[in-house]
């Protein structure tokens, strides 16, 4: 058979970017990703967002309704439904939405509320088992809401986080249940150990290994130094003695997307007037993001231009974004690669949307994620232009105005129809990762 003359091969294509995505990981690392990636479609989404990020990056359709300088934000760059949950940091009080920043960075709103919906589709399908009319109706929920949120604020205002207060539907028993099931204690409890010396990281062979002593000794002066310095706020001033490391872990297995990257837990004196005021940080290695590699060499040298590196560009996002920036939140190097710290949530907690009983509650629970990514957007979009903190709700209002129908149409047809190709995608991988098991 002659070769084809063109490219215009999914399945190659699919595998190819797959392969070059993961090479730098190890054997056993890819293996365990690969696996986490055969699960099923969804958690398949979860883990290739690179894949997301190079078939809608040119995608006309933006400028139906934005792409333009005005509609651009901060965006959360992995929005997908299960990147929402419980958290909560230094006050200790639980709130839900969004707190994971590693693919943040800055363009249209769209490339969010795209990958949200079409992770709907997939979890609906998935864990809720909602008919096709049913989700479409999610979808319009989703993006109504998100609209609605962002018209309700075009003087610039942006309302608070999603608590125990303000939880509606679905999201208030659980938001309770965490907050009773949950604590800094209860999360001490499960991670730690108290020594005769002083309180020590637990053995937990499945989710922590220690350190060899060169790298744990790198890894202690750069929390106690240059981290330090990376501080805002109220712990800027704090004495040396708060940031002392009393221990130090790999963390393993966690994540999709992120396996295979470098993480540590440390945990810091924090306090000492209690017994369970210690601190545990989480040091993850950060990489461009996703939409990062898409970029021309222009637009490169004004992303490095704006944030020397990824743990600047991490604490800028974050802090842009969410309501309750980590008072922890930093970066440290070790060599020349560069890590995001932050506090170690003792509230992290995903919303069980397997458990939903219909489509009533699932309605309800997805007009809450489209008000929490507008809130994130409204705030992302003004931590850029503070001399003008309504200019994206106005824009983004004025390109939907007269076409609300028109523009829920459109993401429901893109959403169900991507989600039906990340089936395909998903199976091509499966019957390839099979294909190899075979042959070995």
């Amino acid at each position: 058979m002659p070769q084809p003359l063109t490219r215009h091969n999914r399945t190659r294509q699919v595998l190819d970017a797959i392969a070059a995505v993961n090479a730098r990981l190890s054997d056993e690392d890819r293996a365990a990703k690969y696996a986490k990636l055969a699960e099923s479609p969804y958690r398949f989404f979860r883990g290739t967002n690179h894949l997301y990020w190079g078939d809608v990056w040119h995608d006309w359709r933006f400028a139906l309704f934005g792409g333009l300088p005005e509609t651009q934000t901060w965006l959360q760059g992995d929005a997908h439904a299960y990147n929402f949950g419980a958290y909560g940091h230094h006050d200790d009080a639980v709130r839900y939405g969004m707190d994971d920043f590693d693919d943040a960075l800055i363009g249209d709103y769209q490339y969010d509320l795209w990958r949200l919906a079409i992770s709907l589709v997939l979890d609906a399908r998935e864990n809720v088992g909602l008919s096709g009319k049913r989700i479409h109706k999610a979808l319009k929920a989703l993006v109504t809401s998100y609209h609605d949120e962002l018209a309700d604020h075009r003087e610039g205002e942006v309302p608070g986080a999603v608590t125990l207060a303000t939880a509606e539907g679905p999201l208030a028993p659980f938001l309770e249940k965490v907050a009773k099931k949950k604590s800094r204690a209860k999360m001490l409890e499960k991670w730690t150990t108290l020594h005769d010396d002083g309180r020590r990281f637990a053995e937990r062979p499945d989710k922590m290994a220690a350190l060899p002593a060169p790298l744990a000794s790198q890894l202690r002066k750069a929390i106690e130094e240059e981290y330090r310095q990376t501080l805002r706020g109220s712990r800027v001033e704090a004495e040396a003695e708060h940031f002392r490391v009393k221990d130090l872990a790999r963390r393993l297995g966690a994540g999709t997307g992120s396996l295979g990257l470098d993480r540590f837990y440390v945990l810091i004196e924090g306090g000492r007037d209690h017994e369970h005021d210690d601190v545990i940080l989480d040091v993850k290695q950060q990489t461009p993001p996703e939409g990062w590699r898409l970029m021309d060499a222009a637009e490169k040298r004004a992303w490095r231009a704006a944030f020397p590196h990824e743990g600047a560009r991490h604490a800028a996002a974050f802090t842009a974004i969410a309501e309750h920036p980590d008072l922890y939140l930093g970066w440290l190097h070790l060599g020349e690669t560069v890590f995001s710290v932050r506090e170690r949530s003792p509230f992290k907690e995903d919303f069980p949307t397997h458990r939903l009983d219909g489509a009533k509650p699932y309605r309800q629970l997805v007009r809450q994620w489209g008000r929490i990514l507008a809130r994130e957007h409204l705030r992302g979009a003004q931590a850029l232009h503070h001399d003008d903190p309504s200019r994206f709700a106005r824009a983004v209002g004025a390109r939907v105005e007269g076409r609300r129908d028109h523009c829920v149409a459109m993401i429901t047809t893109l959403a169900v129809s991507y989600a039906d190709c990340v089936g395909q995608d998903y199976r091509t991988f499966v019957e390839a990762e099979r294909g190899r098991a075979t042959q070995r």
